[in-house]
């Protein structure tokens, strides 16, 4: 059985940082050919942050690049610095076992397996 774990959510104040982190259980990583990010805001709908191939390759949203950095070993992170109010979120790890073209990597329904969630909440 496949699970995804998140880890390393917490409280910050705007500017600090976070590391969260996404642990696989179930089958080996290199199983997964597509990593990303996701969050979900109060209210909100569910939207793409970062998102990394097989072959290292990344995607991320406008509204992080240059302050969130996606990265992989056998665990997938998502370092975030310089944190915004507007980060606060639910955020969400996700992967796929099929190719994903570069421009549909920050959608949701290319990615099969999901993990719980971790929360960031982040005060101005």
């Amino acid at each position: 059985q496949v699970q995804l774990v998140e880890s390393g959510g917490g409280s910050v104040q705007a500017g600090g940082s976070l590391r969260l982190s996404c642990t696989f259980f179930g089958y080996a990583y290199n199983y997964y050919t597509g990593w990303a990010w996701f969050r979900q805001a109060p209210g909100k709908e569910r939207e793409g942050v970062a998102a990394i191939g097989s072959d290292g390759s990344t995607s991320y949203a406008d509204s992080v690049k240059g302050r969130f950095t996606i990265s992989k070993d056998s665990t997938l992170y998502l370092q975030m610095n310089s944190l915004k109010p507007e980060d606060t979120a639910m955020y969400y790890c996700a992967a796929s076992v099929v190719f994903i073209y570069g421009g549909r990597r920050l959608r949701q329904s290319e990615y099969k397996y999901w993990g719980q969630g971790t929360q960031v909440t982040v005060s101005s």
